[in-house]
């Protein structure tokens, strides 16, 4: 490994620290309190994002759990930059958020297309709402309204343009840069997935007790489900895949399904734009989300380029040798947990060998291309059922996106989603 790719690793290694985590807590909290401001969480609102609708819902219960002040934003639709397959990400979000509504129990979001003067309306009836008594109230009765394709009074309005240009100065300042995000205390929480981290934080610091919002699962056990093929897309150089492929390999060796692997060239390698906000966002997100599940995480060497390439060339080496999935696994967690150099020699022999392959047998395949078809048929399998990015999944005929979203390939696969 070169000396710049060392400093890299020790680098990821002290900013994915749960001690930085702590310190960084500590001095926020320390200057609140010297401040003398109240607890204050932020919220940001995009009224044509489904998450919102479910986000706005929840917000009101942490409101009344905890002692803390609420500061709403609007904020800007998301450009082609963060989202650069918005079609397919719309879609896609609407049929999560349906799902997450019936999990939680809250109203669902209809399926309606995020364009036309209702959305404009709504979203001048909540810049006049941005100061109100309840903001959270009657935005939460306003995305019910609007989802559910129901008249909204159209009074009182306000031009929304200042607000969501303040909205998006405050989320940038926040480093987030997607709607339905609280921020609290210099940490973002994307997502009703996230709730649960502001939750235990908003607890320890004596603000409410009450239980928080359990993240969902795999539950067990679950059925036999012979015959079921998962699909899953992934890159070696995405964490999130990483932090998916172990317990994926888990859920479908106990249910007996097949699990077919179907991995695809990082985005950046793809020619699709990933602003630094969002990778930013992801370490850390990957950061905290591997210390709940208990996976070694941060001592990272990116494998951008050649690592993935040297990677990718050993694909069918590994696999006629019925060792993809555990090659795969090995690559993965030596580049994201053991700060192995993947470009170099010495660091693809300690991956193959911790695969249980041969180095000697596999390094002739290093300076192969023919994995180019292969990531390329994948990719273009990915396009085909309505994604862009990984981790992905297809089972059942049914799209899933995230390594949080494996509980709803175990409902799948029991046939109850």
């Amino acid at each position: 490994m070169s000396f710049r790719n060392k400093v890299k690793s020790h680098a990821a290694v002290v900013l994915t620290s749960e001690r930085l985590q702590s310190a960084r807590r500590t001095v926020r909290e320390i200057r609140r309190r010297l401040s003398g401001t109240p607890h204050v969480v932020q919220y940001f609102h995009d009224v044509s994002d489904p998450y919102c609708h479910l986000s706005v819902q929840l917000l009101g219960q942490l409101r009344d759990k905890y002692d803390v002040r609420i500061e709403p934003h609007l904020m800007s639709r998301p450009t082609s930059d963060i989202l650069p397959a918005p079609e397919q990400y719309r879609h896609n979000v609407l049929l999560d958020s349906v799902r997450w509504a019936k999990r939680l129990g809250l109203n669902a979001p209809g399926n309606i297309s995020p364009e036309g003067p209702v959305f404009d309306l709504a979203e001048r009836r909540l810049a006049a709402e941005l100061n109100g008594a309840d903001f959270v109230k009657a935005a939460s009765q306003i995305s019910q309204m609007l989802w559910s394709a129901k008249d909204i009074p159209d009074w009182p309005q306000a031009d929304p343009i200042q607000a969501r240009a303040d909205g998006d100065r405050a989320l940038q300042a926040a480093g987030q840069y997607l709607g339905g995000t609280v921020s609290y205390g210099g940490e973002c929480y994307w997502g009703p997935d996230r709730l649960a981290y502001l939750e235990t934080r908003l607890e320890t610091l004596g603000l409410g007790q009450a239980n928080p919002f359990i993240v969902p699962e795999i539950s067990e056990p679950t059925l036999d489900a012979a015959g079921q093929e998962l699909e899953f897309f992934f890159s070696f150089r995405s964490p999130y895949s990483y932090l998916a492929l172990d317990r994926v390999r888990d859920l479908t060796a106990r249910s007996n399904a097949k699990l077919i692997l179907r991995p695809v060239l990082p985005m950046l390698m793809r020619g699709l734009p990933v602003p630094s906000a969002k990778s930013s966002y992801i370490l850390k997100d990957c950061a905290r989300e591997a210390r709940r599940l208990g996976i070694p995480f941060g001592r990272i060497s990116d494998p951008l380029g050649a690592g993935v390439e040297r990677g990718y060339a050993l694909l069918d080496h590994a696999e006629a040798q019925g060792r993809l999935a555990e090659y795969c696994s090995s690559f993965m967690t030596a580049v994201w947990s053991k700060g192995m150099d993947a470009s170099t020699d010495a660091g693809l022999a300690y991956i193959v060998t911790a695969a249980g392959l041969d180095w000697n047998a596999a390094r002739g395949e290093i300076e192969s291309s023919h994995w180019r078809d292969r990531v390329e048929a994948n990719q273009a399998r990915l396009q085909q059922i309505g994604l862009w990015g990984v981790p992905s999944f297809h089972l059942a005929g049914q799209s899933v996106w995230g390594q949080d979203r494996l509980w709803v390939l175990a409902d799948l696969l029991r046939g109850k989603a």
